[in-house]
């Protein structure tokens, strides 16, 4: 049945999801899409099960590192973003070699070194929008948008550096030069 808010087939597509995945990978998928702390209650609603199932999944989650726990009443959940960092080194390492993972570096910084000199500040959390016209709702997103890319770029940075050194270590592993 479709309801008159739903978009055409978006109900075969969540129907799918339910019968195709399993309740923990349902509650898996929303907390990957989550950033905020949550009741095993909202992720029940998500995840088209019922709240104990979930709870039980975000439990197994949480003692995997997967999730992490806010003791409250009730218990909220969110994802660990250490571990989706670690999943992310681990991928980058295995897919690619250091030198490849060092010239992306390398363009990380360009492209950083780029909005240092855009906005005439070290970092992004120092620009302001002080020198913004207040009419002006282009400028205005595209410093927004800007901002956003250029924490993503440093992030990216972190990530793709501890990539390399895991990278060369696997290389030394297997006795690569």
């Amino acid at each position: 049945m479709t309801l008159a808010h739903e978009p055409a087939g978006m109900t075969d597509a969540s129907e799918r999801w339910t019968d195709d995945r399993t309740t923990f990978q349902r509650v898996y998928d929303v907390l990957v899409g989550t950033r905020e702390y949550l009741p095993a209650e909202a992720f029940a609603d998500r995840a088209s099960c019922s709240e104990t199932a979930a709870r039980q999944a975000l439990q197994q989650l949480s003692e995997m590192g997967i999730a992490e726990r806010r003791d409250e009443r009730p218990a909220r959940f969110r994802p660990n973003e250490s571990y989706f960092t670690w999943r992310r080194v681990e991928r980058l390492a295995s897919e690619h070699s250091p030198e490849e993972l060092r010239q992306r570096v390398a363009e990380l910084i360009d492209e950083d070194e780029t909005y240092q000199e855009k906005y005439g500040v070290q970092d992004p959390s120092a620009v302001t929008s002080e020198d913004l016209p207040v009419d002006d709702q282009d400028a205005i997103q595209q410093r927004w948008s800007d901002l956003g890319e250029w924490r993503a770029i440093r992030r990216d940075i972190r990530v793709v550096r501890r990539a390399v050194r895991r990278a060369e270590t696997n290389a030394d592993e297997r006795g690569v030069a």
